[in-house]
Formats: structure tokens, C-alpha cells, sequence
């Protein structure tokens, strides 16, 4: 008997349409043989599922089930789709905990914790497992001074929002008394909440890791190559933009070195399912830097995450399977 396969797709950001082209991925390769996928869109708008008449019906939110010519449809398993706000940060992996509905992702509190970037990098130090970027947090509703952040870090630096994905209003910023305070704005665009990060020079690598069953697997690493001055939203998703070379040309300590490294986050942090770390190797001392952890990695066919289970030997269908796999066990 096929299992029941809710795909959730969209969400409340600006990362909205990378959401639907990862679920257009995630669903194409999900084993029809297995598998009995129904994509749920949740929107500003309401929760609900598409025919291919385009007819939508909508989401009992009493129980996440929805009825489909006259049956009740119940899920075995919600397959998280959505980058940012509500699936990626916690929210909707508390709704699915109470109702009792495994899902492919970590868990509430490692969701809301690694979507605020300052947060999680506060817990990462505390780990002494990799090197954190000296910054600043934050707040829109709160005082700051310009003159303060210039004193304290080393310019340049990066201007994040705190909670968001795909480098939506992040910026760098060589020239505090010219550049700062329009790149504060532009965080504050897209979240109440900005981190401030001292800019690390070296390359820029990423690792996926997954846990199946009781093995943890880290994926190919990739190394990132931006054509801009740094990995920006039209530098990830624009093809040719940049290079992602994986897997990493890497010696084997280096690799082994940032496997590891990913592996022991995953495990301290209590993450679940796939998730994606990126890291800076520092030029010249090789130092390892966090940047941040990824809980919803993107799908689509210029993410990363895919390219590195290629390189891993594992087809999409395969991987997708053991994440579904992953929940029911």
C-alpha cells in the first residue's frame, strides 16, 4: 500500500518561488511505486492542494488532512519544501509535533534555532568546534549607533538579516560612513533583526549531511565560486553567474578536516533529515569558519545539495526515498 506523501510547498517570504521550483524537483523524482504525493501550497493566502483542473481544495488545519473526491486523505509523512518562514523556522515543525505527523526536517527547536543566524552562531561558539566571525546583532526597534558598529568590527563586513535565506538583503560593506546605514536598511527589509559579520577571506565550501537510519552520511563538498563579489541571490540562482565545483578540489586532511566538522555540528545541534553547512577556510591559515546551517536546503536544479548527491553516486529518487524512509523509522 502506497504511503501518503504530503509535499508543502511556497511560505510566507521572499524565497517563495525558489520553494516551488525545489518541490517541482522533489516531486518529480518522489517513487510514484511508493509514494502517493499531493502537494499542498501554503500561502498568505490559505492552505491548499491544486488539481490538474485547477481546482483547489482546501487544508482542514484541525488535522492537516484534506478531501479528495469524497475521501478523507490522512498523511504518513510531510515532505517539507519551503525555504524561510513557516518551514524552515520552526513554525510548522511545531504544528506538525503536535498533531503528530513525522516530517522530513529537524526538529522546532533546531529549526528556530539555526534560522537566526546570530543565535545560532552564539550556541555554535559555544561548541569549540569551528571558528565563529566576530559581529554584531541587531534590532529595528531598538537603538543602535553607526559609529559603534564601525568602531567595533573590521570593515569590510556583511549586513545580514538575521532570519532569511537566498542572500535576500545582504550586503557587503567595504565603507561604514558610505555604505552602512543603506545596507542596514536593506536588511530591514526583509526581517526586524540584522547580524553584522567581520568578512572572512578564503574559499567558500559547503557540505550536505544526512542522517539514515544510524548512519550519517556527509555528502561531496562543494566549493563556491561567485562571479559577484560575493554569493548574492542573482550569483545563486542565475545560471553561469557562478561556479560550483564539486566535488571540492581539496587535499584529504582539508576534506576530512570539513566533513568532520559538518558531521559533529549536525550531531550537537540535534539536526534531523538533510541539511546543508557552509563554511569559510580562512586564506592563509586555513582556519575553519561557520557561516551557517541550512535546514531546508534548496532542490531545484541549481542548488547545490542535488549536484552533491550526484557526485555521491545516489540518485534523487533514492535520496528523496531514504528522507521519507528516514521519518517512519
Amino acid at each position: 500500500m502506497k504511503r501518503n506523501i504530503a509535499l508543502v510547498a511556497g511560505g510566507y517570504s521572499g524565497e517563495y518561488i525558489v520553494s516551488i521550483q525545489s518541490a517541482a524537483i522533489i516531486e518529480r523524482h518522489l517513487d510514484p511505486d511508493k509514494y502517493r504525493v499531493i502537494k499542498i501550497s501554503i500561502t498568505q493566502e490559505g492552505w491548499y492542494h491544486t488539481d490538474t483542473s485547477g481546482k483547489r481544495t482546501a487544508v482542514d488545519k484541525n488535522d492537516f488532512s484534506i478531501v479528495l473526491s469524497g475521501e478523507k486523505v490522512t498523511f504518513d509523512v510531510v515532505f517539507i519544501g519551503i525555504h524561510g518562514t513557516p518551514g524552515e523556522d520552526g513554525k510548522l515543525q511545531g504544528y506538525f509535533d503536535m498533531l503528530g505527523i513525522p516530517y522530513t526536517s529537524c526538529g522546532a527547536i533546531t529549526s528556530a534555532l539555526t534560522f537566526n543566524k546570530s543565535y545560532c552562531n552564539k550556541v555554535v561558539a559555544a561548541l569549540n568546534l569551528v571558528h565563529i566571525a566576530k559581529s554584531m546583532h541587531i534590532f529595528r526597534d531598538k537603538p543602535f549607533q553607526e559609529a559603534d558598529i564601525a568602531k567595533r568590527l573590521r570593515f569590510p563586513v556583511f549586513v545580514k538579516p538575521a532570519e532569511g535565506g537566498s542572500s535576500l538583503g545582504v550586503s557587503k560593506v567595504n565603507n561604514p560612513s558610505e555604505e552602512l546605514g543603506q545596507a542596514i536598511e536593506r536588511a530591514f527589509r526583509e526581517d526586524s533583526q540584522a547580524l553584522i559579520e567581520e568578512y572572512i577571506p578564503g574559499r567558500e565550501i559547503t557540505c550536505g549531511v544526512l542522517e539514515t537510519g544510524s548512519k550519517l552520511i556527509a555528502l561531496p563538498l562543494t566549493e563556491i565560486i561567485s562571479g559577484k563579489d560575493f554569493f548574492d541571490f542573482e550569483a545563486k540562482y542565475s545560471p553561469g553567474v557562478s561556479r560550483e565545483i564539486t566535488p571540492a578540489t581539496l587535499d584529504i586532511a582539508q576534506a576530512e578536516m570539513i566533513s568532520q566538522t559538518a558531521k559533529s555540528l549536525y550531531c550537537a545541534l540535534n539536526c534531523r533529515g538533510i541539511v546543508r553547512i557552509d563554511f569559510i577556510l580562512e586564506e592563509g591559515t586555513e582556519n575553519l569558519y561557520f557561516l551557517e546551517i541550512n535546514t531546508m536546503p534548496g532542490q531545484s536544479e541549481n542548488s547545490i545539495v542535488p549536484q552533491q548527491v550526484q557526485a555521491a553516486g545516489i540518485s534523487l529518487k533514492d535520496f528523496y526515498g531514504m528522507l521519507i524512509e528516514g521519518c517512519l523509522a
